[in-house]
Order: C-alpha cells, then structure tokens, then sequence
C-alpha cells in the first residue's frame, strides 16, 4: 500500500508538473506543427538560467526575471528556427539535438563567474517561498514543494487552456494542415515557414515554465538537469498520453512518474532485506535506478506495437501523421 501511495504522489510531485510543462510545449511543436525536436531540454535551460541570473547576477525581481527567461527562450526559438525549419525533419532533429547539448555545454563551461560552471546558480528562491501559503505538511508532501506544486500545476492548466483555444481557431488549423501537407498549405498562400516558427517559439516559451518549475523547485540551476534523458522522457509522456491531444501530455506525465515510482518501490521491495526475493546475482538495490528505465524502455516498445497513438490519440491521425 505503501508503494501504491507513493506512485500516486510521484504523479503529481514538481518533477511531473514540469516534465508536464515540457511536453505541453512539445505537443505544439511535434504534435501539432509536425516539428521534430529533440532539443526541448535547451528551451527549459534558457528559461531556468535567464531566470536564475536575472535573480542573481542581475538582482532584478521576481517577475523581471521570469521575463527574462521568457524572452530568453523566444530568442532561442528565433535562432534555432531561422537556418532549421527549412530542413528535413531528419535534419531538424540533428540540430535541435547538437544545438540543446550545446546549450548544456556552454551553460557548464563559459562566465563561471555567471553560470558558476557545473555547480550551476543558487539561492534565488527566497523571496518566492517567503510567499508560501503552506506551513504544514499535507499528503506526504513537504509544504515548499506543496507551493511550487500549486504553481506548477496552476501553469498546466493554463498552457493547457491556452493550447486548447489556439488549436480551435484559424491558427491552429493552418499549424495541422502544414502537419499533413504543407505543400498543400503553400499553394493557398500561406506562409508556412512562419507558421513553423511561431509553433517552434510558442511551444518553447512553454518549455521554459517547465524550467522556472524546476528552478524553484530545486532552488538551484544546473547544466546536467537539462540532458537529453530529459528530451527522452518528454517524449516518451508524450508518445503514451497521445500526441495533438490536449490531455496527452498531462496524463502522460502522471502515468509515467506513477508508473516510474511505482517499478522503483517494486524493485526496492524484491531486493531489500537479508533474504531478498531476488537474489544479488541478479539484481541490486543499487542497479534499480538502471532497471526501472530498461523496464519502461520495455513497456515504450510495446505500447509502440499494440497502441502507438497513446492513450487519447487517433490512430488514423497517427497514421497520416506518418
């Protein structure tokens, strides 16, 4: 029961609500507009460190800063899409990819005196847990994560609603047609390559909620938060919720953190104690963070064969899609 219970919290923990934020943004830019980046994890960079040194560095306030790091991920998105759109998706790819990790290097490697290297910038959320509702622990939750929780989640709501009212109207039905054909989209006259990057700057501007998330969450910002594992396991969200579904990315993220914690309190069970279920020979505790992702590795590849719309998607549109 235990382990049942800390799988449901895990659902709905920080790290949910901006992995959430992360594939809202996605879903924009894959589901919707058809653009393949694997460089999400440099729009919620950009918005942690814009963020963080607008705080620290620059001693702006609170909400300064937090514009700061939206216009710093509006500016990445400008410079990705401009020499980027016009390629194939294979080579979009590439260079979302070479451009996040790029992003994560220079993060971890140039201004020490700004960034502070692979230590990353502390001690800029003071003043937004000064503001804290919560002065008790409630479901298990401490209550400084029970605030960035509440905000978290507030954010989902509100990119959701956002998203949902786009797509209904004329834009988003232009973003979707370019999807299927953008051929097709041309020949009517619209400009495709601008409808491109305002899908790729808007889904980014998303991205970047997700890293004031995890910003405030962890009180501090790191070039090794934002790897490629994150970029994976946005995606994987957003495969399992159901990509151009406006509640695939957040039953996505619930699913996957739930079932994530839930495999860790299996394992951890099966190998504790003298007399583990599972022999040493076999498996330790210590290999469990290792195995649980092989695991959901597994159940990736399966719901791929048997279900690869997701949860809320259509496989027809899948398959057009394709």
């Amino acid at each position: 029961m235990d382990i049942l219970t800390s799988a449901l919290r895990a659902g709905f923990s920080v790290d949910a609500a901006y992995f959430c934020l992360a594939a809202i943004g996605l879903n924009v830019q894959f589901g919707y507009a058809g653009l393949i980046n694997f460089g999400q994890a440099g729009f919620l960079a950009v918005g942690a460190y814009g963020f963080a040194v607008g705080s620290v560095a620059l001693g702006l306030p609170f909400f300064a800063a937090i514009g700061l790091g939206l216009l710093c991920s509006i500016a990445l998105g400008l410079l990705l899409g401009l020499p980027t759109l016009r390629l194939r998706a294979d080579y979009l790819a590439i260079a979302t990819i070479a451009a996040a990790e790029v992003l994560r290097l220079f993060f971890g490697a140039a201004f020490q005196d700004v960034f502070h290297g692979r230590d990353g910038i502390s001690g800029f959320s003071a003043g937004f847990q000064a503001a804290n509702p919560f002065d008790q622990p409630f479901l298990g939750y401490r209550p400084a994560d029970l605030w960035v929780m509440t905000v978290g989640w507030g954010l989902v709501v509100i990119a959701s609603v956002v998203v949902w009212s786009i797509m209904r109207g004329p834009w988003g039905r232009v973003l979707m047609a370019i999807r299927e054909d953008e051929e097709a989209v041309r020949s009517l006259g619209k400009n495709v390559y601008a409808f491109k990057m305002q899908a790729l700057a808007i889904g980014g501007l998303i991205g970047a909620l997700g890293g004031f998330v995890v910003a405030l969450g962890q009180n501090s910002v790191q070039p090794d938060n934002f790897s490629f594992d994150l970029t994976f396991i946005v995606c994987t969200m957003l495969v399992l919720g159901g990509a151009a579904r406006i509640m695939g990315p957040v039953v996505g993220a619930v699913v996957f953190w739930a079932f994530l914690s839930l495999v860790s309190g299996i394992l951890g069970a099966l190998t504790a104690g003298q007399d583990p279920v599972v022999p040493a020979w076999l498996m330790t505790g210590d290999q469990i963070g290792t195995v649980r992702f092989v695991l959901v590795g597994v159940a990736l590849v399966l719901l791929m064969i048997y279900r690869p719309q997701g949860i809320f998607g259509d496989r027809k549109e899948m398959a057009l899609h394709a």
